[in-house]
């Protein structure tokens, strides 16, 4: 708070008449007298100053040390204006915000006076009423002249204090004390310390978002590193400082430095994407490369490096393109032999190497038996990669599995790139071309051809492949290819179709009310016994999936928490056959008891995809028909 000059004798005056008889003058200033009410509550001696709460000698090396930065900040600042502190005998303190002195700032004909008040504790409970209190009670820059002062010896001086604030949070106080009576001009001296004030916060603000910056660029899989006009480095990652080992000079490290275009960017040219090989004397880095200029003004100052490995671009796209499978073998329930033949032959499957085939029905719960394979796998923690082939033009299916680039020429990697070190699924592969599929084995049994050099990039990926037809008739007929046949077939394994395992209908039944239940948040229901008699008369031609579609529409349609067996609309029923082809509503009900999953739905009713998309668009609902085969049928 900005306040006149005030007649010291007076204040004086005031100041005896309240320790004598306990009375506040009406011109004593109202943050003032609140405090010395206070002070005198707290029965606080005021002649001289008590013994201060005071950190031990390493204790204050600690609070200086979390400090540091700040310090130096602030030691620059003094430096600054240490001629102002020089002519006017002022002493300066940097205090935290739980009232401790971190540092003195004291010309050397102070130091006698304030030599040990490093370290100390100044609040209003330990040294009364001073600048610095009231300033941090009421968080705003307060001026206090010698004679308010709750220390009859601190008299002889004047006191103003700031507190520091960013985002609404007091960090530290800034306080500026005369040691002798002198007349300060207190408007040069309200004015370097508002100035002070305001430089501290905007550093404390940018020191909070670059520590944020800096630390979301450490976790981030790139190197960066920022250059001078020098080319010097004057800041890199966590990752950027494995790569520069030390140095301090890109140069020093990479031998092909004059190949990577950074002396482009600093003569002002940006560099979007490229792919760049980093060569040092012990490794080579193939990466995506961007290089930018950093501009003062229209000069360019520096230059931004952002550089990835392939590798760990590859990755980092695995993650988000189905990283991680979503299924373990025991999220498949049953209890006949046939099911636990399977289920054990699995697991001991997933723990070798071999390629796999997996042969069954359509929904017998092939890509889930996938999932679980590469989780009991050596290869867990390596991504595992879905391929879903269909009947989309053969370049399309080709570049899923080899990549492509751009128009401005960014290669973006194929399946087979991001399936490295793990599992690459192709699911429905008889759906694969022939020529597709000899160029899919060959490079699975020779590598990739290398970007930029000659050779080839050998590709260690274990390759799970699920088809519901007889891969080897199609292979035998020229409609499937015989390399790709071949390499699939070190293991097969056949899942039985539904109408096999009729007993396990009561434990899948239960299971996938139970995940409904759980993933709905709504409360668990079962089936009647007559209901269960139902489902276990009916030979699934559909199997699980077909069952699955069954159970979620009776799940949604039944309010109750028992499912009868009149709640049960089997696919053959002709009720629903029938209702469904003139009734939009039975439609869309049905619709959405299949989750909007085309394929649930034609198992449903028992019809083909085809004759699906002609109602969706008959009814009108062809918006989301396209939304589904964009989705691949999820």
């Amino acid at each position: 708070m900005i306040r006149e000059k005030r007649n010291k004798e007076k204040l004086t005056a005031y100041y005896n008449k309240f320790m004598e008889d306990g009375v506040i003058d009406p011109n004593v200033h109202p943050w003032v007298a609140e405090s010395w009410l206070r002070c005198r509550n707290m029965h606080l001696p005021h002649e001289t100053l008590p013994k201060i709460n005071c950190l031990t000698r390493e204790q204050i090396v600690v609070q200086q040390k979390a400090h540091a930065q700040v310090v130096e900040y602030v030691d620059g600042l003094y430096e600054q204006n240490k001629q102002h502190f020089n002519t006017h005998n002022l002493s300066m303190l940097l205090i935290d915000a739980q009232g401790y002195v971190i540092k003195n700032y004291a010309m050397p004909f102070f130091q006698r006076v304030i030599d040990d008040v490093q370290g100390m504790r100044l609040l209003e409970s330990d040294v009364g009423t001073s600048s610095i209190s009231v300033a941090r009670e009421h968080n705003v820059p307060f001026l206090m002249f010698g004679p308010e002062m709750w220390i009859r010896e601190n008299h002889n001086g004047d006191a103003c204090s700031a507190p520091i604030c960013v985002q609404g949070k007091l960090r530290y106080i800034l306080s500026f004390y005369s040691v002798e009576q002198n007349e300060l001009p207190y408007d040069l001296l309200l004015s370097l310390l508002l100035t002070m004030k305001y430089s501290m916060e905007r550093y404390l603000e940018t020191l909070v978002c670059w520590n944020v910056q800096k630390k979301v660029l450490d976790e981030l899989p790139v190197s960066v590193f920022w250059l001078n006009k020098e080319e010097k480095v004057q800041y890199c990652n966590k990752n950027g400082k494995k790569r520069l080992d030390g140095k301090n000079f890109l140069s020093d490290v990479f031998l092909n430095y004059e190949h990577i275009p950074i002396r482009q960017a600093l003569a002002g040219k940006a560099s979007y994407r490229r792919e760049i090989t980093w060569i040092t004397p012990e490794r080579t880095y193939e990466d995506v490369t961007t290089t930018v200029p950093v501009r003062l003004g229209k000069d360019v100052e520096g230059a931004a490096v952002i550089t990835m490995s392939i590798e760990d671009l590859k990755t980092t796209i695995a993650h988000a393109t189905g990283y991680s499978s979503r299924y373990s073998l025991y999220s498949m329930v049953g209890e006949t032999s046939e099911f636990l033949t399977l289920q054990h032959k699995a697991t001991r499957i997933a723990r070798m190497d071999n390629n796999i085939l997996l042969q069954g029905e359509p929904g017998t719960g092939k890509q889930r038996l996938a999932h679980g394979i590469h989780q009991a796998s050596t290869r867990a923690a390596a991504p595992l990669i879905v391929v879903k082939c269909s009947d989309e033009p053969e370049n399309a299916m080709e570049e899923e599995f080899f990549g492509g680039s751009d128009e401005e020429g960014l290669v973006s990697a194929g399946k087979l790139e991001l399936a490295i070190g793990g599992t690459l699924f192709i699911d429905e592969v008889e759906k694969l071309p022939v020529e597709l599929g000899d160029r899919l084995a060959d490079a699975l049994q020779k590598g990739l051809p290398a970007r930029g050099r000659e050779g080839r990039k050998k590709l260690n990926i274990r390759v799970i492949a699920a088809c519901d037809s007889n891969l080897k008739r199609l292979a035998d007929k020229g409609l499937f290819s015989r390399k790709l046949f071949e390499m699939v077939l070190d293991t097969v394994i056949r899942i039985p179709p539904l109408r096999e395992r009729v007993k396990d209908i009561s434990v899948l039944t239960n299971h996938i009310l139970a995940e409904m239940s759980a993933q709905y948040g709504l409360p668990q229901k079962h089936l009647s016994q007559e209901a269960l008699q139902v489902l276990t008369g009916y030979n699934w031609p559909g199997n699980i999936k077909q069952l699955q579609g069954v159970i979620e529409r009776a799940f949604f349609h039944v309010p109750g928490t028992v499912i009868e067996a009149e709640d049960i609309k089997m696919p053959a029923d002709k009720t629903m056959e029938k209702s469904w082809k003139y009734d939009k509503d039975a439609f869309i009900s049905a619709w959405k008891a299949a989750g909007g999953n085309i394929s649930r739905l034609a198992s449903m009713l028992d019809v083909s995809r085809v004759t699906l998309y002609r109602y969706l668009k008959k009814y009108e609902l062809a918006t989301a028909a396209n939304g589904v085969k964009k989705g691949k049928g999820k």
